[in-house]
């Protein structure tokens, strides 16, 4: 079944983007930290599905930093649809679709995900599951994935859903279940991961070394 992996980024405009880190790292050092990240995502995704990778931009999709990203790692940029981060997913996957089989969305600010969370996450939907979740530590998800031949209707799960808080997957569940859909059979939960959200988050990517000191 064939592969396709999106990546969502943004423009890295400095005071704009990742703007919990600024008080630690300052406007540039904070832009500086989304592309590390942007740009691990990519490597990742590339290992584990080469050459079916893209980039969806939010912001200025035609940044000189998103561009010169495509050329580097061979990539396709598309501008992320319009609306709220359910409604910009949803447009991604189900467009995807159309052309892939299997589809997996990740943003670009979790370095602890990797190319093996990745292989795993689609060998979930290979196996039968509808959608595939990767939660985070902080309550919300830093990966989705779903299959063209068994994911019908799964765009009523990012409806009207109040983003960035500690509850997204937990009502996420709480919809998927008021769909008839059974966690094990028709959804699959990966191990959970941490994205890099606040000053503790980064320092601790640094320690590890999944972002440069």
């Amino acid at each position: 079944m064939s592969l396709h992996i999106a990546v969502f980024a943004k423009a890295p405009v400095a005071g704009l983007t990742k703007t919990r880190l600024i008080p630690l790292l300052g406007p540039e050092g904070a832009a500086d930290a989304h592309r590390h990240m942007t740009e691990h995502a990519l490597r990742s995704a590339l290992h584990a599905a080469p050459g079916q990778v893209s980039l969806w931009s939010a912001g200025a999709h035609d940044h000189p930093y998103l561009m010169d990203c495509c050329r580097r790692f061979g990539v396709t940029a598309t501008a992320q649809a319009e609306g709220d981060l359910g409604q910009r997913m949803a447009g991604c996957l189900n467009r995807l679709l159309l052309e892939h089989q299997r589809v997996l969305l990740i943003g670009s600010d979790c370095p602890a995900l990797a190319s093996a969370d990745l292989q795993l996450a689609a060998r979930a939907l290979e196996q039968g599951a509808r959608l595939v979740f990767t939660p985070a530590e902080d309550g919300g998800y830093v990966l989705v994935g779903a299959r063209r031949d068994g994911a019908a209707g799964f765009a009523a799960v990012f409806e009207a859903m109040v983003w960035s808080t500690d509850r997204v997957m937990a009502q996420t569940r709480d919809r998927l279940r008021a769909l008839g859909w059974q966690h094990g059979p028709d959804w699959a939960e990966m191990p959970v991961r941490w994205d890099v959200d606040e000053p503790a988050d980064y320092l601790r990517a640094v320690q590890l070394g999944l972002l440069p000191d």
